[in-house]
């Protein structure tokens, strides 16, 4: 077995979307070879309603799937095709995109105000670029969830892990998609498969993704008043960890414990081409894609 190394640890920055809905993003709109075959992650945790309520009015995607999980607060959503429905807390939605889909997501928060949750972007591969839009959207209590002697707890949403599978499947990057709690001052390691692109992402707590005794932090080069300098980093809420090659990520929980995402997924090695949210091989492609939205051929009739 080989651990995974930390290559990069950076926090999610702060942007907006949509109708003016405030939220981190850990990473999009860069380099999309960095994690393929991942495009873009958004952390839409907020506590302010003014900062979220006015959602994502209708807008399209092509090329694309989403998975959508939410943590407090409800999602409702609706599309082109005429499907309607709300998401909740604990629930996830898989968007297969595909030929194109026009569709809306309008956040609401629960009795305190929060609207917490996440949406992680995957391409697909050129031959399902135009496949036929559909939805999976699964309820919190159908998520399987392994809780270790030691106390860890682990909800598989997608893949397999420890034995149980998450119920969303038939997504063609393949991913695994692990929502993970290790005990204040437990050291864990987690299976990954060699040949997929891993990252971790926090969001309570906070921990060392290396092969530490103690939560030290990893020691990272970074600069301090214009210097590079060695330090140690101690992930914690909204940070985001990618990791080189190997077959297993080791943790090491701070003080408070630590939760975090775990997600893999294989590459898909393919030309991207990019803009908003169409995501296709070609410019030609996405020319294409922006002609069909203003003479009204972007939605394809259902076979």
């Amino acid at each position: 077995m080989s651990l995974r190394p930390t290559i990069e640890t950076r926090k999610a920055q702060a942007t907006m979307e949509g109708a003016g809905v405030h939220l981190h993003r850990a990473f999009g709109f860069h380099d999309p070879s960095e994690l393929d075959p991942f495009l873009l992650f958004d952390d839409f945790r907020n506590d302010i309603p003014s900062h979220f309520e006015r959602g994502f009015p209708w807008h399209p995607h092509r090329g694309i799937e989403t998975i959508t999980y939410v943590l407090n607060g409800t999602v409702d959503h609706g599309d082109s095709l005429g499907n309607v429905g709300t998401l909740g807390a604990g629930d996830v939605q898989w968007m297969t995109a595909g030929s194109g889909i026009l569709h809306q997501e309008m956040p609401k928060g629960n009795a305190q105000g929060q609207m917490h949750g996440f949406q992680l972007w995957a391409n697909l591969p050129s031959s399902l670029k135009m496949t036929a839009p559909r939805y999976q959207d699964v309820q919190g209590k159908d998520i399987p969830e392994i809780i270790d002697d030691d106390g860890t707890r682990v909800k598989v949403i997608v893949g397999s892990f420890w034995g149980k599978t998450g119920p969303v499947d038939g997504i063609a990057a393949d991913p695994q998609y692990l929502d993970i709690f290790v005990p204040a001052g437990v050291k864990k390691t987690f299976p990954v498969d060699t040949y997929r692109r891993a990252f971790a992402y926090v969001f309570e707590g906070v921990g060392a993704f290396a092969d530490a005794s103690a939560p030290e932090g990893v020691l990272l080069e970074k600069e301090v008043r214009g210097e590079e300098v060695n330090i140690r980093d101690l992930s914690g809420n909204r940070t985001l960890i990618r990791f080189g090659t190997g077959d297993e990520v080791t943790v090491q929980a701070g003080p408070e414990g630590i939760r975090f995402l775990l997600i893999s997924g294989a590459p898909i090695q393919e030309p991207v081409a990019w803009h908003g949210p169409i995501v296709m091989n070609t410019q030609e492609e996405l020319r294409q894609a922006m002609r069909e939205l203003r003479n009204g051929t972007f939605i394809k009739p259902a076979h």
